[in-house]
């Protein structure tokens, strides 16, 4: 199944251990086992956030030597972060404008009132 890459991002960004993960790689990167190391879950599960987040694009992994260290990709979270900012201003200009009409009818029921 084809999934668009926002779509992945969000769907990576859906569970809490993902996060954390995206959270520590934030400071640097990190080997499986030592995305691991907070977690009280299987290796085989994390290794499975660990594919997910590679799929999305989230993080990439790189050879060195016997080390395969994952590194946090932040374009997809900068696109995540433009659409989300798109749609903010559109939802706070919707609520402006219902807004203005909510005190357009408060006045014309107060004006009716007296």
């Amino acid at each position: 199944m084809t999934t668009d890459p926002l779509s992945a991002t969000f769907a990576a960004l859906a569970d809490p251990t993902r996060r954390a993960m995206l959270a520590r790689l934030a400071e640097g990167e990190a080997t499986v086992n030592e995305l691991a190391e907070p977690f009280s879950i299987s290796l085989q599960a994390i290794s499975r956030h660990v594919k997910v987040l590679e799929q999305a694009g989230l993080i990439t992994r790189s050879r060195d030597a016997q080390r395969r260290p994952c590194t946090l990709r932040l374009a997809p979270l900068d696109d995540a972060v433009d659409w989300l900012e798109e749609h903010r201003q559109v939802l706070e200009g919707r609520l402006d404008r219902l807004e203005v009409h909510l005190r357009t009818i408060q006045q014309k029921n107060q004006e009716h009132d007296q």
